[in-house]
């Protein structure tokens, strides 16, 4: 056969046997795979390039008559419904049994599981034919990375029975997640809202099936009860200056505060503790869905590691009493959740660790901002931010160091 010349020709040719398949889901995860390669090479609103895709396939393809070309175009019109044109893709003459059955689903059940911590959540939901020919019951399972603020990886899949399974075997064997039985429009709005950042990343998380499985996971996303509203830890907001005050003298009053000296400070440490405390919650309102209760081993690192050294000026006196803070803050935020013993120890033993690099990335500031790194080396000069004239005289006197230039 000659080397395809078009896009369209090569999944033509990629799908040449596709009537062969023994089931709708099994053509339909071919049509997934397919098209995910359409939604990997995208750099940006990769969902609607898929949907183009598909709409350009379907108006270049309409006079084919084969088999599978028919086919095939019946599973892209089961997959992304609102591309144009699916809705007048008819099945052939000539495509299999199970093309009628191509999309039509009903939902079965909806879980979901994660770590106690809440760095992220897996939704798991299963779903069967409506006939017996359209394939076995499966399953499809989204990971919500909470800290970052993406779906990191999809999956469809079966048996739903052994998955569902496996997974409520490592639930019960680990204490640190959990599982549970969850509302399908939940399930519905925090996929899709997740999956829309996802959609324009302009890099893909490395691993998983993202890409291959992207298309299938929207349609059946399309099955599930429609988006619940977004209520309670699901819809924060940035913190009030009154939650704050409200949430830093229940600190201060705390039995970790005291465990960790926090409650004695005075003096000159007292500017030092009410910065370093302003840090965490400026840190836990960085994030999508904001938390200041929420710290796990992984939350301390970006925070300790990364995000501070960007993101604020810390003198001595700060560096030094940051790791407590954090600490304190940390055990503080896990009682209060109700976290077992073992994830609030895990969580400490972690920062401990990480004291000796916090350290050095304070000493070399390798990791500030151009920003940052401005405001340290005027404080280091010792001239007052809020003295307008000094201030200027210092940029004209800079201006070398502050320009990004890199010819």
């Amino acid at each position: 056969m000659a080397t395809p010349q078009t896009p369209y020709e090569a999944v033509l040719h990629a799908a040449r046997d596709v009537t062969r398949l023994d089931s709708a889901l099994d053509a339909e995860m071919l049509g997934a795979a397919l098209l995910g390669s359409v939604y990997s090479v995208a750099e940006t609103d990769r969902d609607n390039a898929v949907r183009e895709f598909v709409g350009g396939f379907l108006a270049t393809t309409s006079r084919r008559r084969s088999a599978a070309a028919t086919t095939i175009r019946a599973v892209f019109a089961a997959l992304v419904p609102d591309a144009e044109g699916a809705g007048k893709v008819r099945p052939g003459a000539l495509t299999p049994a199970w093309t009628g059955q191509l999309g039509r689903v009903h939902l079965t059940g909806v879980w979901a599981y994660g770590d106690v911590y809440g760095d992220q959540t897996s939704y798991l939901a299963t779903f069967a034919y409506d006939e017996a020919d359209g394939g076995p019951e499966h399953a499809m399972v989204a990971l919500v990375d909470h800290n970052i603020g993406i779906i990191k990886d999809v999956y469809v899949g079966g048996p739903a029975e052994r998955i569902l399974g496996q997974v409520r075997e490592m639930c019960t064997e680990d204490e640190l997640t959990w599982f549970r039985p969850e509302d399908g429009g939940r399930m519905h709005a925090e996929v899709a809202r997740h999956l829309a950042v996802t959609d324009d990343l302009s890099e893909l998380p490395a691993q998983g099936s993202l890409a291959t499985d992207r298309a299938l996971v929207g349609a059946r996303l399309a099955a599930l009860p429609a988006p619940a509203v977004r209520t309670g830890a699901g819809a924060t907001e940035p913190l009030t200056d009154e939650r704050r005050t409200t949430l830093l003298r229940g600190f201060l009053d705390s039995p970790e505060a005291a465990r960790f000296g926090l409650d004695a400070v005075d003096g000159p440490e007292l500017p030092s503790l009410h910065f370093c405390l302003g840090l965490l919650l400026d840190h836990a309102d960085s994030f999508t869905d904001a938390d200041p209760m929420r710290w796990s081993p992984t939350v301390a690192e970006l925070f300790l590691l990364d995000w501070v050294h960007r993101r604020a000026v810390l003198d001595m006196d700060d560096a030094a009493m940051l790791p407590r803070v954090l600490r304190a803050w940390a055990a503080y935020a896990a009682r209060w959740k109700g976290l077992p013993e073992a994830a609030a120890r895990r969580t400490d033993e972690a920062i401990e660790e990480m004291i000796p690099e916090f350290a050095r990335l304070y000493s070399t500031g390798e990791r500030r901002s151009p920003a940052t790194a401005a405001v340290a080396q005027l404080m280091a000069d010792g001239v007052d931010p809020d003295d307008p004239a000094a201030l200027d005289a210092w940029i004209e006197a800079n201006r070398h160091r502050l320009t990004d230039d890199t010819a």
